[in-house]
């Protein structure tokens, strides 16, 4: 039995279909306008007239949220952490985001990461956030554990995690980066710059291809040297994570990336951290306490620590911010994660690919998302 939604507007991430239709069982079977609707006897249907259907969302660097976080190890939290960004924030392939901490903690991470993820196929991946970071710019990020780049260490926890890991944020102005970098690529791990001091001659001998949080925790762009902001911004091939809770860079400077690298090379985050979707107050991240009040996450000395943003609020402010259309959206949300990390099954809503996609109505309120075909909404 395959479900059909009906007279919907459809964004594929290829193209939009004003009254369109989408039969899909675990897989996404037929999609297309009305005009080619052909019923069959055996489909569930629905009226979806005035709602808005996108791919689900994929987001490449959270590292918690619901009381939750990656770095805890426990796979059941795990799944219970991502099953709530399913219901809440429509994201359908969800990158578990370690940070800079112990060898002994990061390993935990990765075994919990790998149980969790034979059971749940929404984990598509880990990004590995530090430690092979700079000290100058480690943000929250615990500075007793930043270590020099080491592939060893990299394969081991790789290994760990079943091979899940898929990306890598790293200062690539380390001595002995060049050789991970290699690395990095002959394992197909895509390394990021982040947390970095690089400037940007460093950068234009390296291969990193994605920036970690574009603006935050980097060297700023400056009239006399790039640094890794103006370096990202001038080369086309970098996809560029942005966090766009309107705290973590100012709408005016959103507006400025989405204008330079434009749709195609900018992916949208939410970096969120435990205390997303639980009351403000205090939490905790890599062991440090955080404090939560007027949906912005720092710690005690006042640095930024994560967010507590939803992926759906970051789609909606990026329409806000950018001046950008659903299309375009659905761009940095779905499209450019896929194509990047190689989710071949995933990001656009094609025949064949897993039926994953977020209902909207009118006024861009999610109602309900489907992952693999299985629907998820609030209220459930």
């Amino acid at each position: 039995m395959s479900t059909v939604l009906r007279h919907a507007t459809i964004y594929t991430g290829l193209e939009k279909i004003e009254d369109g239709y989408i039969r899909f069982g675990k897989t996404i079977e037929a999609v297309g306008p009305m005009s080619e609707y052909k019923a069959q006897g055996d489909d569930e249907v629905y009226y979806a007239g005035g709602k808005i259907i996108v791919p689900g969302f994929i987001d490449v660097h959270t590292h918690g949220g619901y009381g939750f976080d990656a770095m805890d190890g426990d796979p059941e939290q795990i799944n219970e952490m991502v099953n709530q960004a399913v219901v809440n924030e429509g994201v359908t392939s969800f990158f578990c985001t370690t940070m800079t901490q112990s060898n002994e903690n990061i390993e935990k991470s990765m075994r919990g990461v790998a149980k969790a993820a034979e059971e749940n196929p929404v984990i598509q991946g880990v990004h590995l956030e530090g430690p092979f970071i700079s000290a100058k710019y480690k943000g929250a990020q615990p500075e007793e554990y930043i270590k020099d780049p080491d592939a060893a260490l990299l394969g081991k926890w790789n290994e760990l995690s079943g091979g899940r890991v898929k990306l890598i944020t790293i200062a690539p102005e380390h001595a002995g980066s060049d050789a991970f970098e290699a690395y990095c690529l002959d394992h197909g791990i895509v390394p990021s710059v982040g947390h970095s001091n690089a400037t940007r001659a460093q950068l234009l001998n390296s291969t990193v291809t994605h920036a970690t949080h574009l603006y935050n925790a980097q060297r700023e762009f400056k009239h006399r040297e790039p640094g890794v902001t103006g370096h990202v911004m001038l080369e086309d091939n970098i996809y560029a994570e942005l966090i766009c809770d309107g705290f973590h860079i100012v709408p005016d400077m959103l507006k400025l990336a989405y204008e330079v690298k434009g749709p195609e090379r900018i992916e949208l985050v939410t970096d969120s951290m435990r205390a997303k979707g639980i009351a403000e107050g205090e939490s905790e991240l890599g062991g440090q306490k955080v404090y939560v009040k007027d949906k912005q996450a720092r710690l005690a000395d006042g640095t930024l620590a994560g967010s507590v943003l939803s992926f759906d609020d970051a789609f909606r402010n990026a329409m806000k911010f950018f001046g950008c259309g659903i299309a375009e959206a659905v761009q940095m949300s779905s499209v450019n994660q896929a194509r990047e990390f190689g989710l071949d099954s995933k990001g656009t809503l094609e025949v064949g690919k897993d039926a994953d996609l977020n209902v909207f109505d009118g006024d861009l309120n999610k109602l309900e998302t489907y992952s693999y075909g299985k629907k998820f909404a609030k209220e459930d």
